[in-house]
């Protein structure tokens, strides 16, 4: 398998930095939707370190996921691919980066107007604070925070459920081709040919 995006599929590392950053935000907002119900303990820190440390973590795998892009091109959609659902796809990419920036930045920026002690990466490294303590935007932040996972969430579906909607109903190639090679086959196409 080739390292870069070809017209026919995503190379490797195009692949390795998807499902990672997807599973790293499946984690995220799993522990994002508990860790409020956690009582105050050494626990909830060690949880909401955790949390703060997958962000950041996310947040640096996408800018290099945004670099390797820019850098090995971004696979074409499918042959036969209608050109609004194209236009729509890279919307909703183009949305999906956004938001995966935000997220944390919105996250770290809460974290820092919330005047919470400095916490460390994973425990390796002290995180600098954005901003010196301001409740007003603590509180912005927090909600804002909220919101883009709920509209992350939203657009990841989507997205999810295009490629499923690629695989079983189109019949074509769209998410075999961000798996490594023999992982699902290519669904064969019946004709005649959708073109809708």
């Amino acid at each position: 398998m080739s390292l870069k995006n070809t017209a026919e599929r995503w190379g490797s590392v195009s692949q390795l930095l998807h499902w990672t950053i997807a599973v790293l935000i499946l984690a995220i907002g799993t522990v994002g939707l508990v860790m409020g119900e956690l009582p105050r303990s050494p626990k909830w820190f060690w949880v909401y370190t955790l949390h703060k440390s997958l962000g950041l973590t996310v947040l640096a795998l996408v800018l290099v996921r945004i670099a390797w892009r820019l850098y090995a091109g971004a696979c074409p959609p499918v042959p036969g691919t209608p050109r609004w659902q194209a236009r729509l796809a890279s919307l909703t990419h183009a949305a999906i980066y956004g938001l995966i920036l935000a997220m944390p930045l919105s996250g770290w920026l809460y974290d820092s107007a919330s005047g919470l002690r400095p916490f460390r990466w994973f425990g390796l490294a002290e995180v600098p604070k954005l901003s010196p303590p301001n409740e007003a935007l603590a509180g912005a932040m927090h909600s804002t925070h909220e919101l883009l996972f709920w509209v992350l969430l939203a657009l990841v579906a989507g997205h999810a459920g295009a490629a499923l909607y690629h695989h079983f109903i189109r019949r074509d190639a769209t998410l075999a081709r961000m798996l490594p090679r023999g992982w699902i086959a290519t669904p064969t196409r019946s004709p005649p040919e959708d073109s809708a």
